[in-house]
């Protein structure tokens, strides 16, 4: 079988993160095409980046994985100081963006001199992520074998002049949606590259039980968010509108939270904290839910948004992330806010129109069933890989 190679930046069960999940998931898909050889690093932490990982390689699912020691753990005080400077836009020179990228990690020189040493053993160098040292550094070293999967979104680390290498030097490019190929393009100005669209492979239970999940947890309507409860995931405002909601329209509707909570939960009696939960609670509970609300403003491709499509259920997005409105608007199967007077309207609507609820649900399903199936996915990668198809998505 011919050879390929993954770069990412963190690489393991035990790592826990949506770009990380989706490389290993797309290194374990490919792995029936290809030789698969993964290169990252032996941090599980991207706060610290520090080598927790002992063993330097290991196989997992039948991927062998190559892991390089981080130079040193990253100095969290100085790369805040740092990026503090690049929000000011004291950040100037090339020289700067280097010394920030640097700072924030993780910093592995023995996995760039791997690739320089090795680029003849692969037939093609997949880079995840555009933002880590590995593929800014290590991109250009094999750019005319390189595929850039960037899970970008719109942030402001785009505008440095270290990223244009990225987007402008790579064999192919395979975007997560549409919205990220027209901000690269409209960024850099890269429409020359190869590309095609790919994300994820949405894969649900054999079973799902909507009324076990509402009868464990004494519920009856309820919104449901998934994911870390951050104040950058938009939680904060959704707790504020959720707030506001219940005060103009009392009511049995409750709001329940599955995953990390990083911030602090209001105490309401109808915000429901369960915290982490079982991927059979997961699934459960988006398929009884009256909606999931995402309110993040940044997002790739949202794979919960995704399975929550696939469940039949509506969503609600912030219609300030592009890459989410295009999900509502390909699949005409959600809906999407910017104030609360949108959120409320959202609301109102989705309760008292049960038919027309019913109706989305059935083409939020079409919607993933016909793009985000992995044998899709798949095939539009190693045509890519393999060189075979050169033309662009539509």
């Amino acid at each position: 079988m011919e050879k390929i190679c993954f770069v990412v930046q963190r690489y393991g069960l035990e790592v826990n993160g949506g770009a990380e999940l989706h490389c290993r998931q797309l290194a374990e898909q490919l792995r029936l095409f290809y030789d698969v050889t993964v290169l990252t690093t032996k941090a599980i932490d991207y706060i610290t980046w520090a080598n927790e990982y002992r063993e330097s390689e290991e196989e997992i699912h039948g991927v062998h994985v190559k892991r390089f020691g981080v130079k040193h753990p990253k100095d969290i005080e100085a790369f805040g100081e740092m990026n503090a400077r690049f929000a000011d836009g004291a950040i100037k020179s090339r020289e700067e963006e280097l010394e920030w990228l640097e700072k924030q990690g993780p910093l592995v020189p023995g996995l760039l001199h791997y690739i320089e040493e090795n680029q003849t053993v692969y037939k093609a160098f997949l880079f995840f992520t555009y933002l880590y040292y590995p593929t800014v550094m290590g991109l250009p070293l094999v750019k005319e074998k390189a595929i850039l999967i960037p899970t970008a979104h719109k942030e402001p680390f785009l505008e440095m002049g270290i990223y244009e290498d990225v987007f402008r030097l790579p064999k192919a490019i395979f975007y997560n949606t549409r919205e990220e190929r027209f901000l690269s393009e409209f960024v850099f100005g890269n429409e020359g590259i190869v590309n095609d669209i790919g994300g994820v492979g949405i894969e649900f239970p054999e079973i799902v039980e909507p009324e076990d999940f509402k009868k464990k947890y004494g519920l009856g309507k309820y919104l449901v968010y998934t994911g870390r409860i951050d104040k950058e995931k938009g939680c904060e405002k959704l707790f504020a509108f959720f707030k506001q909601y219940k005060r103009n329209h009392p009511g049995d509707l409750k709001l329940v939270l599955m995953g990390r909570k990083v911030i602090d939960v209001p105490e309401h009696e109808d915000i429901i904290l369960l915290g982490f939960v079982s991927e059979e609670d997961k699934f459960n509970g988006m398929a009884g839910a009256e909606a999931l609300v995402v309110p993040s403003a940044f997002e790739s491709l949202s794979i919960v948004v995704l399975e929550a499509l696939g469940l039949g259920r509506p969503v609600v997005v912030n219609g300030e992330c592009d890459v989410l409105v295009g999900h509502c608007l390909r699949s005409n199967a959600g809906f999407y806010y910017e104030s609360y007077e949108e959120f409320e309207g959202i609301l109102n609507y989705i309760l008292t129109h049960e038919e027309v609820i019913r109706k989305m649900g059935v083409l939020g399903k079409r919607y993933v069933s016909e793009n985000y199936r992995w044998e899709i996915i798949v095939e539009r990668l190693r045509k890519l890989i393999d060189g075979e198809s050169w033309g662009i998505s539509t």
